[in-house]
């Protein structure tokens, strides 16, 4: 008789009460080294010059507790979700739920987006918000086709945006150019720049790409700021011009939109007009990258960040494949940038730092790379979270940079992992002997 087959390792097991509480005190006692000083301990300068300072021993402990308690969480719920191999004890109904939510959050969230207008029309706040958040939606998509589809790390995204908002300002403001006119004009500037990034970077990879990109960044704010006759230096340039309703323009004149429609002018037209017209742009850069993918250039650019070394056996021209991804990515920036200045009506310096840089990576990668939902479902979280959190003054980093933490050790890929090529078999096919050494299919 055949012994029967083992059965498959649950789970479910009896958690591990000693390793558990062992995990966290030490992770409260680094919790409390850390903070220490950030938070148990403040001091500033006085009124006379001299140093004081004072404790919050109270919101120091409190701190240290939470870290305690979910560090307790966290490791209960790693051992009931189990390691790869067993079988997670998930119950099928609430498996199908959340296949069903996934497929639907995609139009649940656009039909959403465009009803903000409409619902939200008399708050202000949340319409100004909205508009940020889908420019950084905008700029996390452009900056996704560089370092989530061809795997090129660009610290330097920035330059792009400072290029883009420039040259619209420039152009708008000494010789009088419309909005329609600026913006593929910004675009296509951007994008040349891009072309000039990638000269110099095409046989780095990995932290020396970084660098160079980040330095490419550092070097065009540099030069914003010392060409005061050009750019305006640290003055920046201010006067840009509103977007117009393809030369209609949204003022409470006679001859603005309200008029012309016969409808009673608001100040609140404009702000709904950038809020879909940055929607618009944000839902061209997807549609374009998606296409993008499906082309050869875009499967080229998939092979380019699985393994350049494989990419380059297979007769792919990594040159163009490199290129072709930072014009693209930069032409996205631009097209923010642009938008970005007509929103303003005014630009300087200080918008275009690394720390823009760091945040719009910051999304591609807790989205996840290559993933077009968890990208916007990355900016609206970290954007809308920057303003969640705004009451907590200092303590808002730190509950940011915690949540990102937390990501990273249960999503490590991102919100929305996305991995797999856009192209491939179905079906195993059976190949020809006559084209085969061994003689056989």
């Amino acid at each position: 008789m055949t012994a029967p087959a083992a059965e498959p390792k649950l789970a479910s097991r009896a958690p591990d009460v000693a390793f558990i509480f062992k995990k966290a005190l030490i992770s409260a006692l680094v919790a409390l080294v850390l903070f220490s000083l950030m938070i148990g301990i403040r001091t500033e300068a006085g009124p006379a010059g001299q140093l004081i300072y004072w404790t919050r021993f109270g919101d120091l402990a409190a701190v240290v507790a939470a870290v305690f308690g979910g560090s307790i969480v966290v490791e209960l719920l790693r051992q009931w979700w189990g390691p790869v191999g067993t079988i997670r004890v998930v119950p099928a109904s609430v498996q199908s739920t959340l296949a069903v939510a996934r497929r639907a959050i995609t139009p649940v969230l656009l039909i959403f987006t465009f009803l903000v207008p409409v619902i939200f029309y008399d708050q202000r706040y949340i319409l100004d918000l909205g508009i940020l958040v889908l420019t950084y939606v905008m700029l996390g998509w452009g900056l996704n086709v560089v370092v989530g589809l061809a795997g090129l790390l660009d610290l330097g995204y920035v330059a792009f945006y400072a290029v883009g908002a420039y040259s619209y300002a420039l152009l708008a403001t000494n010789f009088g150019l419309s909005f329609w006119v600026c913006l593929p004009l910004a675009g296509i500037l951007a994008a040349f720049w891009g072309v000039l990034l990638g000269f110099p970077v095409l046989r780095l990879r990995g932290d020396y790409l970084a660098i160079v990109t980040l330095a490419f960044g550092e070097i065009i704010r540099l030069v914003i700021i010392n060409w005061q006759s050009l750019t305006g230096g640290p003055n920046g340039v201010s006067g840009i011009p509103r977007p117009t309703f393809f030369g209609i323009p949204l003022t409470p004149g006679d001859d603005g939109l309200a008029a012309k429609l016969g409808i009673e002018f608001s100040p609140t037209h404009r702000i709904v007009f950038l809020f879909y017209l940055i929607l618009a742009l944000a839902l061209l850069t997807n549609w374009v990258t998606i296409r993008l993918r499906r082309l050869p250039i875009g499967r080229a650019w998939e092979a380019l960040r699985e393994d350049e070394v494989a990419c380059r056996a297979l007769g792919i021209n990594t040159t163009t494949t490199k290129l072709t991804a930072f014009a693209t990515g930069a032409m996205f920036g631009g097209f923010a940038g642009a938008f970005f200045a007509t929103r303003q009506g005014f630009i300087s310096p200080e918008s275009f730092t690394f720390q823009e840089s760091a945040l719009v990576l910051a999304i591609v990668v807790l989205g996840g790379m290559g993933s077009q939902l968890g990208v916007a479902l990355a900016a609206l979280t970290m954007i809308g979270g920057f303003e969640l959190f705004r009451g907590l003054d200092q303590y808002r980093m730190l509950v940011f940079g915690l949540a990102m933490v937390l990501l990273m050790i249960w999503r490590p890929r991102g919100l929305i992992g996305h991995r797999a090529p856009t192209v491939f078999l179905q079906h195993s096919q059976a190949i020809s002997s006559d084209l085969v050494k061994e003689g056989h299919g």
